[in-house]
């Protein structure tokens, strides 16, 4: 029953690889809650961690195919929990970065369970770099779109209250 305290340290090795996937994937997390997504410090952590469970499982030399398989169920899995971060209003998509951070989370999971610790922290600060370094220029490009649109509706509605031409 408490056959981890007599593996002490494979215990506090898999307790050390778990903690790192939460941190890294609890900071994705934090900055997506701060931009009040659907998707934040709960469930982040919590993809990362499964999917480093479900690899830790596994053992310490995992057979190949059984790591492929595995891969594969948490890529497919991941994915469909990613589907439901993504909204559609109108001709209006959002949600998609939230989506692909909750894929990159279970890939940080994955990286760790596999001990590839460069891997998953690239990953981490990529995530964030591109959430938060790339904000304001995502902002940007949303107003001039939005001006562009207006300008066309008031070109559109400014011909259409003309009289006709004959």
């Amino acid at each position: 029953m408490f056959d981890f305290l007599n593996n002490a340290p494979a215990f506090w090795k898999d307790l050390q690889q778990i903690g790192i996937t939460y941190l890294l994937t609890a900071l994705i997390g934090w900055e997506s809650e701060r931009e009040a997504h659907s998707a934040g410090l709960r469930t982040f952590p919590l993809v990362g961690i499964a999917s480093c469970g479900y690899l830790m499982i596994l053992g310490a030399q995992p057979n190949s195919a059984d790591q492929s398989r595995v891969l594969q169920g948490l890529i497919t899995g991941i994915g469909f929990v990613g589907g439901g971060a993504i909204l559609k209003e109108g001709t209006t998509v959002r949600g998609t970065a939230t989506a692909a951070s909750v894929w990159n989370a279970g890939v940080i999971g994955a990286s760790v369970a596999m001990q590839h610790y460069g891997i998953a922290i690239t990953l981490a600060l990529l995530n964030l770099f591109t959430l938060r370094a790339l904000l304001p220029l995502k902002r940007r490009l949303e107003r001039t779109a939005d001006l562009q649109s207006q300008t066309e509706i008031k070109a559109t509605t400014s011909k259409s209250a003309l009289p006709p031409q004959s």
